[in-house]
Formats: structure tokens, sequence, C-alpha cells
């Protein structure tokens, strides 16, 4: 079960908050709609559910908050518009991502495609895919890890009415094994076809929690929809006739050329209409929307009543060439009668009056039996459509294919955030590129470098020149530490779909792990590639081994490195890639220069001798060649660019864990 209590959102300036003091709760084995006009706290108040979005209130799944869940995604599953992934990765390629970071194995994401039935697609693009596509994949990543609770931000937006009944039927299918649904809409007819009950919301406030057959029976009405060029002659003539016939018919101008007629059907009006000449544009049956509160209107004239307020503007469905109605039934006794909709004008040859629901008993009294029967015949026809409806969604639901269950697996493992980081990395063709690149502007530096034979083999094969700041491979580390972070806030795979933030300890050092191996990598075949292309331009004399060529190497392994991790935490500081890529080149352009100035000031002094102050100091005896690898290594760190790194590294991971600590995040 699902418990909302008190959910309030931050207040916005002068406005009030979008969600204010909301309760509810939504049980399992049924499908409650969220229902609510456009501005009125719907996907607020999912993100709320979600920790997404700061606020007041806690929401409960099955009694626990979702901070206190071990493992969220075997809990709650969402989708909150479309799929948050790189529109250049695979549909597989996403759903195996998603199954890394929820652990559970990677078969998981074929046997999803198949449910939402995207078999025959799973290396097509995420840029490519439709509306319809896109949304079964994003409920295909809701349900990779079983979920018990399914949280969906206006599913069924801009889809066919295929797309439409499969969505609602593999919903229904969840919900009939246990589990349970929570989508929001703004379409008051949807939420009573599809929905067991709906809960709506208007201004951030709960104002109705209602099983859908009493939402439908009291706020939705059926009417006939008219466009004609002589709109007010129609209504007048539709009201003489309902008073000489004793009918309770109500003819409400919706503005321009149309009418909406209340109590009658497309039968009956087109009679009228061709009996008088009056020409006709339109006519068929529609559901009309009587908005979340019921309002009392003035008395008529002549038949007609001022147009209500609908609540949705999008809140006609018309269903042409319908069937006309059936015949009215016996008005209920008072104790048992339906309640009336509002507005419901009763038209008698000798007056005509409205009767609201907020009206004392003995006004409603006096109304005539027939009026009394219609209102409640049109009430009960909106009921027995809605429950059609619902029957019909039913169908589709047992048609649905079941989601397999998830095989059980170890709730916690170090390799969790570490198959997902892998995935992430080469889900995409982004990394091929990027190191593909560094390779070709290293190689080409390299051979123009040492075309003139003054240039030092390590500079040669660095390919540094003095005019760039850190060489092609540096950066292109950086690079790739920086896109580490920045594609996980541009595209929030984990936070828009799990109620988990990406600022987590273990994904943290998943992602250092990783950008450290690319950056070696990198280091490596640029060195080795760059050697076989002079070994090749200029012959073998060109190449030999340097003196101190393993200092010189653990030096070029270690730059490297500390730009891919500079990177990674700038841009996991601020959030974006460049802010990453920034922080690489301030490495160099400014907190190197000023190591460099304080280094060979007139205050400078030798660190010689540190090997045996270090013996005395640890009571230990060292091997010999301790010496020699302390001294490589403090030489390495003598450098202006390795001082300026190992003074940023520490200060931008400082800064990432106090942004941590901030949020409520969980791996």
């Amino acid at each position: 079960m699902l418990q909302a209590i008190g959910l309030t959102s931050n207040r916005r300036r002068t406005r009030p908050p979008a969600v204010d003091d909301l309760t509810f709760e939504a049980r399992p084995g049924h499908v409650t709609a969220l229902l609510g006009d456009p501005g009125s706290g719907r996907t607020t108040a999912l993100r709320l559910m979600l920790s997404l979005e700061q606020g007041r209130g806690v929401t409960y799944f099955r009694g626990r908050p979702l901070n206190r869940i071990a493992h969220p995604a075997r809990e709650v599953g969402a989708l909150l518009g479309d799929v948050p992934g790189n529109p250049s990765r695979t549909a597989r390629g996403q759903l195996r991502m998603l199954c890394a970071a929820s652990g559970v194995p990677a078969s998981r994401a074929d046997e999803l495609l198949d449910v939402v039935g995207l078999t025959g697609l799973g290396q097509q693009r995420l840029g490519t895919l439709s509306l319809g596509m896109d949304r079964r994949l994003g409920l295909a990543s809701a349900l990779l890890a079983d979920p018990h609770t399914l949280l969906l931000d206006e599913p069924a937006t801009g889809l066919s009415p295929r797309d439409n009944s499969w969505l609602f039927g593999l919903l229904r299918a969840h919900a009939a094994h246990g589990g349970t649904v929570l989508y929001t809409t703004g379409d008051p007819k949807e939420a009573a076809r599809t929905a067991d009950r709906v809960v709506t919301l208007e201004g951030g406030r709960l104002v109705a929690d209602q099983a859908a057959a009493d939402f439908a029976r009291t706020r939705l009405r059926p009417r006939v929809a008219v466009r004609t060029p002589q709109a007010l002659r129609l209504g007048s003539l539709l009201g003489k006739e309902a008073r000489a016939g004793r009918r309770s018919v109500e003819v409400v101008p919706e503005g321009g050329n149309r009418l909406s007629v209340y109590g009658s059907t497309c039968a009956e009006v087109g009679d009228t209409a061709f009996r008088h000449g009056v020409l006709l544009h339109q006519l068929a049956d529609e559901i009309g929307d009587m908005g979340p509160r019921a309002t009392s209107v003035p008395a008529p004239v002549s038949g007609l009543t001022p147009a209500p307020q609908p609540a949705t503007s999008g809140a006609q469905e018309p269903q042409a060439n319908a069937e006309p109605d059936p015949a009215p039934e016996p008005a209920p006794s008072p104790a048992t009668a339906l309640p009336i909709p509002a507005a419901i004008t009763t038209a008698t040859p000798a007056a005509t009056e409205t009767i609201s629901p907020a009206a004392p008993a003995s006004s409603a009294a006096t109304t005539t039996p027939a009026a009394a029967a219609t209102s409640v015949a049109g009430a009960a026809r909106a009921t027995a459509a809605a429950t059609s409806e619902s029957r019909s969604a039913a169908g589709h639901a047992r048609a649905a294919a079941p989601v397999p269950p998830v095989r059980p697996r170890p709730l916690r493992s170090p390799l969790r955030p570490l198959r997902y980081e892998l995935s992430r990395t080469f889900g995409t063709r982004t990394t091929l590129v990027a190191v593909a690149v560094v390779l070709g502007v290293s190689a080409a530096l390299a051979a123009l470098l040492a075309r003139g034979g003054a240039t030092p083999l390590p500079v040669a094969l660095a390919a540094w020149p003095d005019l760039l700041p850190l060489p092609p491979a540096a950066f292109g580390a950086g690079l790739l530490g920086a896109y580490a972070f920045g594609d996980e806030f541009r595209y929030p795979a984990l936070a828009a779909s799990r109620g988990t933030s990406p600022r987590k300890l273990g994904l943290l050092l998943a992602k250092l792990a990783v950008s450290a191996g690319l950056a070696l990598v990198l280091a490596a075949v640029t060195a080795v590639v760059n050697f076989l292309l002079l070994r090749f331009l200029y012959g073998a004399q060109s190449v030999h081994l340097f003196p101190d060529s393993t200092a010189k190497a653990v030096s070029w392994a270690a730059l490297c490195v500390g730009c891919a991790w500079a990177g990674l935490l700038g841009a996991g500081v601020f959030r974006v890639t460049t802010a990453g890529l920034a922080a690489v080149l301030a490495v160099p352009v400014a907190v190197a220069p000023a190591v460099q100035h304080l280094l060979t000031g007139p205050a400078a002094r030798s660190m010689a001798g540190i090997p045996g102050r270090l013996r005395e100091l640890v009571w230990l005896k060292l091997p010999g060649e301790t010496d020699q690898w302390l001294l490589s290594a403090m030489r390495v760190l003598a450098q202006p660019v390795g001082v300026a790194l190992v003074l940023s590294l520490p200060a931008l991971l400082c800064a990432y864990l106090l942004t941590s600590l901030r949020r409520k995040a969980r791996w």
C-alpha cells in the first residue's frame, strides 16, 4: 500500500505551494488515478513521493519511507515523462545499464523488451523511437526489478488508442497480481474508464477521493454536442418542445455556434432541427465533465442556461452515430436516489427551474417525477458507460502478457555500481570517438615535434608542446572523466527512474575506478602508438630508452589519472560536463603557475634526505631499492602540475562530499 501523508512542496516566493497538505492512499490490487488540471500539483506530488523535490510530508511504501528501503528499485518503479536516456544509446543498452544499477541479471532486459512488444527494436537508438515506443521502453524500465508499486506521470499522453489500451491493460495486469498502480491524468473520462479509484486535486489540495463508479456518477454527464449557425433558434425550439412534452432538457450555449444539450438524444435533436429547417454541422453524443465541484447556476431563460466552467479543456470525446439513449428508468426512492448533478434544468409548462445538489431538500422535493426520473437516468447512463469502458479495459488487461518475476540475487554487491558504470561508459560511441580523436591528435603532434630532432623523446612521446597547457591524452582523460558525471546529470536515468541519486559513495568509487582505468589505457596506448609512429617515420635510431624511464612513465600515468579525476569531481560538484573540463584546465593554467612560483621562490628548500629521515621515523628496515622509488615519487610530486593536482583533487573531493551530504542519496 502507498500512503502519502501531509505532502507539501516548498513555497514559491509569492505563490502558494504547488502541493499543500496532500494525504491519500493507493491500495494494492487497485489502479488509482491522480486527477487534476495542469498546474494542480499532480507531477509535483509524484516527485515529492520519490524524494526528487524538496518539501514536507512522508510517503510510506508498504509501511516504509523510501530512504529506509534497502533496495528502492524493487519496491518502486517510476515513469516521469520520456525515457531519460542518452539519445545515442540503444533500447537494449539502456535497459541493460539499468539492470546493472538495479542488481538484476542482464537477461532481464530481453525479457522486458518482449513483454512490452519491442523485441525486434532492441538495437534502435533512443533518439529515433516514436512516442508510443518511448512509453513502452519507459514502462519496461519501471518494471525491470519487478517493483510492487508503479508511479507514472501522464503515461497515456499523446498515445494512439491502440497503445493506450495496451498500456492500461498492462497496468491492470500488474494490479491484478497484487501490485499498486498510481498514475496522473488530466482527463476525467480516462480516469473513470481505467482506474478503480480517482483522487482529484485542485490547486495542490485534495478535492475528492472516490471509487471510479461514484466518480463517474457524480461528475460525468452524457450530452449531445450540436454545431449549427442557428444556435439560439435551435436552443429555443428544444426548450419549447421539452416544456410541451414535460421532459427535463437542459440547453447550454458553449460559445459561437455550439450547443450542449443535456437530457436528450441525437435522434430527438436531429428531428427537431429537421422539422424546423435548422442546418446542422455537427451532431454527436459526448460525456461532459461537470468539474471537481458542483456549483449552482441562475435560473435559465427560455430553456437556455449559462455554460458551466469545465475542469479540463480537453474533456470532450465525440462519439458520432451513437445509438439513442435507452428509455428513462423509474425514479428510485428518496432513500436510495442517486446524486443529481449540478445545474439540471426541469422544463414544465408552468415554469422552468434549476435543481442543484446544494439546494434544500424541500426545494428538491418540488421536482416533477418525470424530471427526477430523467435526471437519475442521465446519471445512470454515465455510470453504465463508464462501467462498460472499464470492462473493456479489463479485457485488455486479461490479454496483456504477465511480467516474469526476477530471479533472486544478493541485494547489495560492490560490483553493482561497477557494472553500471562500465555499461554506461561503453554503451555509446562517445568513449571510442574521444579515444580515436586523442590518438590522432597525439600522433600528429608527436610526428611534428620529433621532426626537428631537438625535442626530448619523452616530450615527443607525450605529444606535449610548450604551447599547450596539457597533452592531448591528459585532456582526453579529463574529458572522459567529466563526461562520466556530466552525462549522469544530463540524462538522469537513475534519479528520474528509481528515486535514487547519482551522488552516492558506491557510484563515486566505481566512477573513479573506471575513469582511472580509462586514463591508464589511454596513456599507455598513446605512448605506444607514438613510439611506433616515430620508429616508422624516422627509423629505429630516433627512439631509444632514455634514462629514468620508469619515473617518467609513472609521472605520465599519474598526470592522466589526475586529470581524469579532476574532470570527474568537477562535473560531479557542478553537475555539468563543461565545469569538469574547466576544472581540468584550471590545474595547469591557474593552480600550477602559483605552485611553481612558490617552489622556485627565494625561500625554497631542498627535500634531500627524506628516505633516511623516513627510515628513522618508521623504525623499519626497508630494502635498498626503497630509496630510489621514494626519490622517483618525490620528483613526480615536485613537478608544478603534480603539486597542483595533489592540491586540487582533495579540494574537489571535499566539495563533492559536502554537496552529497545535503541530498538524500541512496544507491
